[in-house]
């Protein structure tokens, strides 16, 4: 890939990826997070999820990198998140609507 084609795909990058929140209990011992963008989504799936595999995660971890490059909605990601979650056995606490 030549520099002109990165600088070209760096320049889709969304900075503003929110969704509604998602909570997240039992990630570890007394541990409890608060998920509402796709950076939050995709720094929680590659650093602090229990699991590194599973038909969800991955699914999961290519909806945020799609997002991140603006080819997916953020409400997608969250969506991939939330099956994640309960594919890896965490408790999700959505925020009403």
């Amino acid at each position: 890939m030549s520099s002109i084609e990165i600088g070209k795909s760096c320049s889709k990058v969304k900075q503003t990826a929110h969704f509604r929140p998602v909570g997240l209990a039992s990630m570890g011992l007394g541990h409890y997070a608060v998920i509402n963008s796709v950076w939050d989504a995709a720094r929680t799936l590659l650093r602090d999820w229990p699991v590194d595999d599973g038909e969800e995660y991955f699914e999961a971890v290519k909806s945020c990198l799609d997002a991140i490059i603006g080819d997916l909605p953020p409400e997608h990601v969250r969506a991939a998140f939330i099956r994640a979650a309960q594919e890896a056995g965490i408790a999700v606490i959505e925020a009403a609507d």
